[in-house]
């Protein structure tokens, strides 16, 4: 169970992290934000499996 609850809130941290980023700076930058938002997700996918799912 406490795996499942490990999971859940990084995904929470993550979506917490894109929203934060998408609005704080670049807000009409679609192009711009879109690829920062795919290089947040394979960083917190690295970290995920190199610590998280690791462990």
């Amino acid at each position: 169970m406490s795996r499942q609850v490990t999971i859940v809130l990084y995904v929470l941290a993550m979506i917490v992290v894109i929203v934060g980023v998408d609005v704080l700076f670049f807000r009409n930058h679609f192009w711009a934000r879109l690829m920062v938002n795919v290089g947040i997700v394979l960083l917190f996918g690295g970290f995920y499996l190199r610590f998280v799912k690791g462990s």
